[in-house]
């Protein structure tokens, strides 16, 4: 598929990002004890992904986070009201409230409803941090910046496996 890309076949859109909504998403691995965390990044205006990062809720992983997405030279940030926010944010480049989150939360819906072990009430669970990091991270890079018409397929034959 990649070799038969030519220069010619290939669009890059180059558009500065000046705010983001950040967030995360709780799951977990084997039992709800071993909690797992989806850090990640949308542009406000268009909601595409810019970043993320899968770990604990420590703030370590937060700073990860925000270290992928220094390449942006984001001015604004739009979270809830963890913490770790206030923390690591000043406080004039960001703004709390689920209100402005409001994008980045439906982006949650959609991945507990497409990816069965994500949801909150289920008999499917990851039994290692490996394949449960695989899956989503396969499945985020897929859908958010992979190719539209294999979308579908993709989906389901991710949300077979394991």
């Amino acid at each position: 598929m990649v070799a038969g890309c030519g220069p010619d076949a290939i669009t890059v859109e180059v558009r500065r990002v000046e705010a983001a909504e950040v967030d995360e998403m709780w799951s977990f691995v084997g039992r709800e004890a071993h909690q797992r965390w989806l850090w990640h990044a949308i542009d406000h205006l268009t909601g595409v992904v810019l970043a993320y990062a899968l770990g604990s809720r420590a703030d370590k992983v937060f700073v990860k986070l925000q270290n992928l997405l220094k390449p942006f030279g984001l001015v604004h940030f739009y979270p809830d009201g963890a913490g770790v926010y206030e923390r690591y944010l000043p406080a004039s480049a960001h703004t709390i409230g689920k209100t402005n989150i409001q994008q980045i939360e439906r982006k949650h819906l959609t991945l507990r409803t497409r990816i069965k072990r994500l949801a909150r009430k289920t008999i499917c669970s990851s039994k290692s941090v490996f394949m449960h990091d695989t899956v989503i991270g396969l499945f985020v890079n897929r859908c958010e910046f992979g190719t539209p018409h294999d979308y579908a397929g993709f989906t389901r034959n991710l949300l077979h496996s394991e």
